[in-house]
């Protein structure tokens, strides 16, 4: 046998893919560490506002189905904040899918390709698109199968806040905080280059010099060469500290988190209607969205209400309104109106 029958003969070397334990493990640490996008997922800004979507769908109320538990919601919610959609297979229960694959028709998903991870290791599964619960948010109608995370659509941001972030540890990793440069008469020779390499990250210490202002015939130094010059820098004039507010509070609005929420100096009708804010146009809209995928799905009517269980509403007008209604209802019942009259007058006001 020769050597080329030798190589033509040896047994082909199989490796696993997609969802292999390597594979798995090399995404769940990838995952971990750097989030969806690396960028920003792991500042406390981003994860404040995750935290508030996490626990206001823990406290949402589900009617029309037992699928939807309050450990599901939470998952739902940090799946969609960080990479805005969340798959569910739906078996006895709902499983939820790590990565996926697609195939559409007239841009509606058919079948999926779902990689579902496990401890030893992660399994793949074919499902229909009937079999899969599918939650998307931020679409764009190039793709509308596929939705985008806030920190996507706000990616600038995003990178603007990380940027400074990283610039500003720098500086207080590496500057010369609170250091000051003390100059002194000439004496013997020193190492002005090895000084001057000391100067990094000492912080709080005195730093000598030697003096360069010397009168002639060996006179005492001029008074003011013995000042001493602060060697922390300037960030004040960087705007660096304004541009991170600024980032941060941009990153709480993709979020749909008012600003003021995370101001030190907030209030508690402030913190009421960022909860109210946040509730209305941000989370009920997407439990909306996920209550019409699950009653497509899971052949039942399903409810989700977010408002009601954070108590997002204005406690002291809907008071103030009932009020005026009862109020309206005897005026009316004094001046002898018919309770259809009366009916009609508050359908006009949109009050049912």
């Amino acid at each position: 046998m020769g050597i080329f029958d030798w190589f033509r003969r040896s047994p082909v070397e199989t490796r696993s893919a997609m969802s292999g334990f390597t594979a798995e493990l090399m995404a769940a640490r990838e995952s971990y560490i750097s989030g969806r996008r690396g960028i920003a997922e792991l500042t406390a800004t981003a994860q404040s506002c995750i935290s508030l979507w996490e626990g206001a769908f823990a406290l949402a109320e589900v009617d029309g189905t037992n699928l939807l538990d309050k450990r599901t919601l939470a998952l739902t919610a940090r799946s969609v904040a960080l990479r805005g959609e969340a798959v569910f297979l739906i078996r006895d229960k709902l499983i939820p899918c790590s990565d996926w694959d697609l195939s559409t028709r007239d841009g509606i998903p058919k079948a999926y390709r779902l990689s579902i991870s496990e401890a030893g290791g992660g399994t793949t599964q074919t499902a229909l698109a009937g079999e899969v619960v599918h939650l998307r948010i931020g679409v764009d109608p190039a793709a509308p199968w596929l939705g985008t995370a806030p920190l996507r659509r706000a990616s600038l941001t995003a990178g603007l806040l990380n940027a400074l972030e990283s610039a500003l540890a720098e500086v207080y990793e590496n500057a010369p905080l609170g250091s000051q440069i003390v100059p002194y008469p000439e004496g013997p020779e020193t190492d002005m280059t090895t000084l001057g390499r000391s100067f990094r990250g000492q912080r709080g210490r005195v730093l000598l010099r030697e003096s360069v202002n010397v009168s002639a015939a060996g006179g005492p130094a001029p008074a003011v060469d013995w000042k001493p010059s602060s060697v922390s820098p300037d960030i004040e004039r960087s705007m660096s500290v304004e541009s991170l507010a600024a980032a941060r509070d941009a990153i709480a609005g993709a979020f749909g988190v008012l600003p003021g929420l995370f101001n030190p100096a907030t209030t508690g009708p402030m913190v009421r209607e960022a909860q109210r804010h946040l509730a209305q146009w941000t989370l009920q809209p997407i439990a909306g969205l996920l209550a019409q995928e699950a009653s497509e799905k899971l052949g039942a009517a399903v409810d989700i209400d977010v408002m009601g269980p954070t108590q997002a509403f204005d406690a002291g007008g809907s008071a103030r309104a009932l009020q005026t209604i009862v109020q309206a209802y005897a005026t009316a019942k004094e001046a002898g109106l018919a309770p259809a009259v009366v009916d009609a007058a508050l359908a006009r006001l949109d009050w049912k």
